[in-house]
């Protein structure tokens, strides 16, 4: 499987669009994994790691920027489509913000059939935390499939990522939508990555 994930990805990745409301959703004609974390999480940069593509995810100093769903079309045809969900818990955002954002990732989670997996992102430097609870309940109220990816695990000792693993696939067995095994990665170093598109062929099934 890690070795098909990565002829796979290897293969053309484009952006297709942001939309910033449901009307602007493409057609479901593809399977879709979703990509949720933190706005400091480091998404852009795992999507960039993931397709080896340096700039096809926007990777930005301000969090919290990207408040639209932007997708992104991998391989032809396309056999699957990548989704960048903007990010939450960014603490300096206005309240209306926040507000259209947990409309559209709501709506967005609950009436989107083709959706077959999302991965969400915590940092192994923190674990999970309140904000990443509430998402995850917002998931398991939906009844979507999820699983949880650490990133930046290159920036803890491995006996702290080992308990921080321990301590998050502990979270997860509690879940009902939840994945039950862990992956732990790390952008810069590759660490994680191709378990990770192996990951991703895996929930398009």
């Amino acid at each position: 499987m890690v070795e098909v994930a990565r002829k796979t990805f290897a293969g053309p990745v484009t952006f297709l669009k942001s939309a910033p409301g449901l009307r602007f959703l493409p057609d479901p004609v593809a399977p879709e994994v979703a990509f949720a974390g933190r706005s400091n999480v480091g998404k852009s940069s795992l999507l960039n790691a993931l397709t080896g593509r340096n700039g096809l995810a926007r990777t930005s100093n301000t969090p919290g920027r990207t408040q639209e769903l932007n997708f992104f079309d991998v391989g032809d045809a396309p056999l699957f489509r990548l989704v960048d969900m903007p990010g939450y818990g960014f603490a300096k955002a206005p309240k209306d913000v926040v507000r259209t954002w947990r409309f559209l990732v709501n709506d967005y989670l609950r009436g989107r059939d083709v959706l077959k997996r999302v991965l969400v992102l915590i940092d192994s430097r923190h674990g999970i935390k309140d904000v990443d609870r509430e998402i995850l309940d917002m998931l398991d109220k939906a009844a979507v499939s999820y699983r949880l990816v650490l990133t930046k695990a290159d920036k803890v000792k491995a006996t702290d990522l080992a308990e921080v693993v321990a301590r998050t696939a502990a979270d997860a067995r509690k879940r009902p939508a939840a994945h039950p095994d862990i992956l732990a990665t790390a952008s810069e170093g590759g660490m994680g990555i191709p378990e990770l598109r192996a990951a991703v062929l895996e929930a398009i099934g």
